[in-house]
């Protein structure tokens, strides 16, 4: 992560408390980076030296209409001074930040299988218990893990997956 990326993201914030808006701001940083994610045009478009800047304005004002005044004119500051490749990178930072202003976290939980509601609600009250701040939960799925779950909170990681015991299990009898 750039450091302009951290100092965009702290001015964005530093405009919206100003503005009372962060939690809109939060909610359209959320929609840039999974937009930015799931588009490889998109992705192309903010990085391409060969497309004007006119033009990377103009999609992104389409893209993002329903974007309200502050994150139009984070658009506007990253055309100027030729950085709009740094926007997913800046919306990333502008949650964290968010998160910390918050006192909450994001839980990273690995698992074999898409969790249902019912274990994800168990997941953020542990996490709650461990940590003693809120969280919000991002599943990503890895079948490699065979079955169990990894959770990383911040500087924490606890591995209760199958292929960690196996793993474990390999050592001790190769001993």
């Amino acid at each position: 992560m750039s450091r302009a990326a951290i100092r965009y993201a702290k001015a964005v914030l530093s405009l919206a408390q100003e503005k009372n808006a962060t939690e809109d701001v939060q909610k359209d940083m959320q929609s840039i980076i999974s937009t930015v994610n799931d588009s490889v045009d998109l992705k192309m478009l903010l990085n391409s030296p060969l497309i004007k800047n006119e033009v990377k304005l103009a999609s992104l004002r389409d893209i993002f209409k329903s974007a309200g005044e502050i994150s139009q004119k984070l658009f506007d500051v990253l055309i100027d001074n030729k950085r709009v490749d740094l926007l997913a990178d800046v919306a990333k930072q502008y949650i964290k930040l968010y998160d910390q202003l918050n006192n909450t976290q994001v839980a990273k939980v690995t698992t074999a299988v898409p969790l249902d509601k019912a274990m994800s609600e168990k997941v953020l009250l542990k996490v709650k218990e461990l940590t003693g701040n809120e969280a919000t939960l991002e599943n990503e799925v890895d079948e490699s893990i065979i079955g169990g779950f990894i959770l990383r909170v911040g500087d924490l990681q606890y591995n209760a997956s199958v292929a960690n015991k196996l793993t474990t299990l390999r050592r001790e009898l190769s001993n």
